[in-house]
């Protein structure tokens, strides 16, 4: 007969900015990518030379009635975003399918018609939603289907502030990359001066920058803004929050008029828009603007596609926790953000011996010229993990960035929106792991309501996590050793192969391949090295944490105190009870849900027992525990040693 019976855990404690070259037609209609050296205004090169062949998408030739089209089943969201369905040429359809775009995406579609018929738009969508698209693709079409102006020396039509110069350069790159007729400048501090104004006295026809550098070439009389027919505030939120709201007001008073029905086109877009962002912008706007948001009273406003997750980990085990988290969630082939909250955790962290692949910093003490040759490199796949400060969490599109981690609840919820939307892009599924001290679980809960979301809360990578992730990464390496190169070690395989056997001499190999050499247990509820999380079950209904306590001591002798440093119960402090004797224990492989009053009062102290914290949980009266490893105890006469615990 099954009885139900309550549950604990036992643990432990503690600039780009010309037009893309032309691309020229060969046999078949392959289009390959002219090569070459494309410079910007602010002194940067980039090298293109791979070939970028056209294939068949299921938006491609619109008009042309082909059959595998016909045959491809298309989604509502699909059919909806379809660049038929909106007044887009076919120039600019085709450069947006090399870019892989098939169809517009809801926020996209929601605004392309109020921003092409020139209506003032505040557009709000989740991160990684295409919200930079929104306003690029009816702003080009737009301005191309008029009368152009090639003059030299012409000013700007469409002027785009960013907060960031990381998110100008890459705003400035989306509008490059979908029109070849119109000329796209990037200005922003860090860079020369001299090739900016070169181009402004060839003429631009959208001016991407920061409100610092546009500012600057204003005071300056170097820039012309008084025929201005579009301005774009990308992540408004962010930019009058960095108090660049005196900046913006003149920059803008060079083209706005009191009669607002005589002002350019005003566009704001960001994640996350207060109220007191719409109060700041609405006296840049005409009466009569679209409000189109799509979040609105949703409770989740991060990004649906990302898994969150949480780990409690005291902050001097952070950086080797981290490491086998981006082992075990990312490996050794994709790629991973790590965000700090200064700029010299940051530092010490990329050059941490725990993460074992390749990594790099980028925060605001380093050049501008360094900082894009970073980001360059991680797009690239140079490197594999990126560590950096809240300068990269805004606009980045990185595309298929596996792995978010954050090394400390954000103090903002608006900053965590923002930081996990670097994953899980434009419907591709992510993972974002924060780590939190116990002080700091009102802080995760804090975010967890803002947000609308709920932190799965797990255990850091158990030893076969980690000797099971490295394994994979360890053979993806021998599949890449070119079948030369093998022939030169051949003899010295054989020799091992005699002295150690195969098995063993290519275990040795593998773990030597994947730095997986020396692993250590860690606790399961705080991440502390040197312990194992432990299940304690009982038959009998446990009323409190005192009863597993004295059950413990009757198994295993009243040193345990020795041994177990945390004890809380299990959620739900119930199980359907198996025969078998009135007590189990077992080492517990994953972290189960913890009861959360049990959680938030932390060790046993606070309990009402004194003395040392310990940790308890199990099937049934169920309590997890943390044993020291490696050490041995119990009473006298027919206790049972904690080493049998691990048999």
């Amino acid at each position: 007969e099954k009885v139900k019976k309550p549950k604990m855990v036992i643990n432990d404690e503690p600039d780009e900015c010309d037009p893309p070259a032309a691309k020229k037609k060969k046999k078949k209609d392959k289009m390959d990518t002219a090569n070459g050296d494309v410079s910007d205004v602010n002194g940067n090169i980039e090298v293109t030379s791979s070939s970028a062949k056209s294939t068949s998408l299921p938006n491609n030739g619109l008009n042309d009635g082909s059959i595998n089209n016909q045959m491809i089943k298309e989604t509502p969201e699909q059919k909806e975003g379809a660049f038929s369905n909106f007044r887009i040429s076919q120039n600019t359809i085709k450069l947006l399918q090399a870019r892989g775009a098939t169809y517009l995406f809801d926020i996209q579609v929601k605004t392309f018609n109020s921003v092409y018929d020139g209506k003032d738009v505040i557009g709000q969508a989740r991160t990684g939603t295409g919200k930079t698209f929104s306003f690029a693709i009816p702003l080009i079409e737009r301005i191309q289907s008029s009368q152009e102006d090639r003059r030299r020396g012409r000013p700007p039509k469409v002027l785009v502030l960013a907060p960031t110069r990381e998110l100008a350069i890459q705003v400035a790159k989306d509008f490059k990359d979908i029109t070849k007729r119109l000329s796209v400048t990037c200005f922003y501090g860090g860079s020369p001066y001299n090739p900016q104004i070169d181009a402004i006295r060839n003429g631009i026809d959208i001016l991407v920058g920061t409100p610092g550098r546009i500012k600057d070439h204003l005071q300056n009389n170097k820039l012309d803004l008084s025929k201005l027919m579009h301005v774009v505030l990308d992540e408004v939120d962010q930019m009058l929050d960095m108090g660049f709201a005196e900046q913006v007001e003149e920059i803008l008073s060079a083209s706005y008029k009191k009669e607002k029905e005589d002002n350019p086109q005003t566009l704001l877009f960001s994640a996350t828009c207060p109220s007191w962002v719409y109060e700041v912008a609405k006296k840049y706007m005409r009466s009569q603007f679209v409000h189109v948001d799509l979040i609105g009273k949703k409770t989740q406003k991060a990004a649906t596609t990302v898994e969150h997750l949480a780990i409690a980990c005291h902050w001097s085990q952070r950086a080797a926790v981290i490491g086998d988290v981006i082992q075990v969630y990312s490996g050794s082939h994709a790629r991973a953000i790590v965000f700090c909250e200064t700029k010299k955790e940051a530092t010490e962290l990329s050059l941490n011996a725990s993460i074992k692949q390749s990594a790099q910093c980028l925060h605001g003490d380093i050049p501008q010229k360094q900082r894009e040759v970073t980001l360059k490199g991680f797009r690239n796949g140079a490197f594999e993990v990126l560590v950096a400060t809240n300068v990269a969490a805004r606009g980045l599109d990185i595309p298929e960035v596996d792995l978010v981690v954050q090394s400390s609840p954000p103090k903002d919820v608006e900053s965590y929106i923002h930081r996990s939307g670097r994953t899980g892009r434009a419907g591709r599924t992510g993972v974002c792991i924060c780590f939190y001290q116990r002080k700091e679980e009102d802080q995760l809960r804090y975010v967890e309501q803002k947000a609308g979301i709920t932190f799965k809360r797990v255990g850091v990578p158990t030893a076969n996590d980690i000797i099971k992730s490295s394994s994979k990464d360890a053979v993806r390496y021998l599949d890449s050793v070119p079948a030369a190169a093998v022939d030169y070690f051949r003899a010295a395989a054989e020799k091992l192969i005699e002295e150690r056997g195969a098995v063993d001499a290519l275990a040795a190999a593998l773990a030597h391949i994947s730095g997986a050499t020396s692993l250590e247990q860690r606790s399961l509820m705080n991440s502390d090295s040197g312990y194992t999380t432990m299940l304690l079950t009982c038959s009998l209904e446990m009323h409190n944490i005192g009863y597993a306590w004295r059950g413990l001591k009757e198994q295993v002798g009243e040193g345990v105190d020795s041994y177990v440093q945390r004890m809380t119960f299990l959620k739900g402090r119930k199980d359907a009870w198996k025969d078998g004797r009135r007590w189990q224990l077992s080492v517990a492989t994953e972290l189960p849900e913890l009861e959360e009053a049990v959680r938030n009062r932390g060790n046993r102290s606070s309990g009402g027992f004194g003395g040392r914290p310990y940790q308890g949980g199990g099937r049934g009266g169920g309590r997890g525990f943390g044993f020291r490893n490696n050490r041995r105890g119990g009473g006298g006469g027919q206790k049972r040693s904690f080493s049998k615990a691990f048999e």
